[in-house]
């Protein structure tokens, strides 16, 4: 019963934002787009368009400054994700275009095949394999399935693959051992395949909003669940904390990098301070639904 209770949550934690939230498709078209056509001159206060990563399109609000972030973390890592040229649509797995303009700001410039399999929780696994591959740190990439069974990168550079019985899986060598991207990508989409919000919520756990890092992730398992990383974080000098959302949905869709529903003069920056909960523009999180891996 928790998915209910929390689908009226934006009623208890952003009732001036009803109209927009819950019109739906055509209203929440029109509000993005009469911001969009406003764009060019908010531009330069809070998006640098010519930027091509996280960090270069996105200056701290006013008042703030990006937190440290070590060379060569996770942090340094989603900071500098590339985006897509700026007001690009984000792509479905079948090509078509994402019109819900109102939910993203920049899409994240990630290929993820033709196949429908990179949605919310595997955004999130993406992100953090790809971490884990660019720093060589292959025997660390491993991520469960729902069943429970541990997909590990380290096998299947071995030359292993994993076969699926019903509900059953199991490591068999049946190849050649390498190290590809090609290779890790397939390994990925099997991870894809078979994981979810409700194995990955399993795999990280607990943190408090107040010790929020970059990398951290807001997710809720199920059928249906969801999970949103953050990407980027600052802080001013009272210790005030904004971040960056990225997601992705139902069906597989490219990342993105998500709007601000409830303040759009902060947008795409979010703001926990007063809130009792997390309003993205796609669900609902509660504070304690903050996780790390």
């Amino acid at each position: 019963m928790r998915q209910p209770i929390r689908m009226f949550l934006p009623l208890l934690v952003a009732l001036p934002m009803v109209g927009c939230f819950w019109a739906g498709g055509e209203e929440g078209e029109v509000q993005r787009g009469r911001l969009a056509m406003e764009a060019p001159a908010a531009a330069s206060q809070r998006v640098h368009v010519e930027g091509t990563t996280v960090e270069e399109r996105y200056p701290p609000p006013t008042g703030y400054a990006r937190v440290p972030a070590e060379e060569g973390g996770f942090g340094a890592f989603l900071r500098r994700q590339k985006l897509k040229p700026y007001g690009e649509k984000p792509l479905y797995h079948d090509g078509s275009e994402k019109e819900k303009y109102w939910v993203y700001d920049s899409v994240f410039d990630v290929d993820i095949g033709d196949r429908d399999l990179h949605q919310c929780a595997d955004a999130v696994l993406l992100l953090r394999g790809e971490y884990l591959y660019s720093i060589g740190a292959y025997e660390e990439i491993g991520f469960r399935f729902v069943s429970g069974f541990k997909a590990e990168y380290g096998k299947w550079m071995e030359g292993y693959r994993i076969r699926v019985n019903g509900r059953e899986e199991s490591w068999h060598l049946v190849g050649e051992p390498g190290n590809s991207y090609p290779s890790f990508r397939k390994f990925m989409d099997m991870v894809f395949a078979y994981a979810g919000t409700r194995s990955l919520e399993q795999e990280l756990h607990p943190v408090e909003v107040e010790d929020m890092r970059i990398g951290d992730v807001f997710i809720v398992g199920g059928s249906p669940g969801h999970a949103a990383i953050v990407v980027d974080l600052a802080q001013n000098r009272e210790g005030g904390k904004v971040f960056l959302l990225a997601q992705s949905h139902m069906p597989a869709q490219q990342t993105e990098l998500m709007a601000n529903p409830v303040d759009w003069d902060l947008s795409p920056w979010y703001t926990l301070e007063g809130k009792r909960g997390l309003v993205t523009p796609e669900w609902t999180f509660a504070l304690e639904d903050l996780k790390r891996f």
